[in-house]
């Protein structure tokens, strides 16, 4: 499972409000080769759900993701910090080995 805490939530949906995506738009995220450490996080809305892709419902906040990048992201939590020490989303994933210094690339 994948997890979205409160903090990320709320600003979800603020972005998908200011986009003016309705309910039937979701969070799609993935995991691509890149980064410094050789995998990088992606985020965005969506709405077209995929044959081999894996549904997640975290209290009104529908997240979605293929089964390759499940492989990676399982137990993983998204969090938003709009902090001193930096703005955006923040992923805890516990199958990471290694992250960069900017959280947004890992490896297993």
């Amino acid at each position: 499972m994948i997890t979205i805490t409160d903090k990320a939530k709320k600003h979800l949906q603020k972005l998908r409000q200011k986009a003016n995506l309705d309910d039937t738009y979701f969070l799609r995220v993935a995991v691509q080769g890149g980064g410094c450490s050789g995998l990088s996080y992606k985020l965005d809305f969506d709405n077209e759900l995929l044959p081999n892709d894996q549904v997640f419902d975290n209290d009104g906040i529908k997240l979605v993701c293929n089964l390759k990048s499940y492989l990676y992201l399982a137990g993983t939590e998204l969090d938003y910090s709009d902090g001193l020490n930096g703005k955006g989303f923040h992923f805890a994933n516990p199958n990471a080995t290694r992250t960069c210094g900017c959280g947004e690339s890992f490896a297993v």
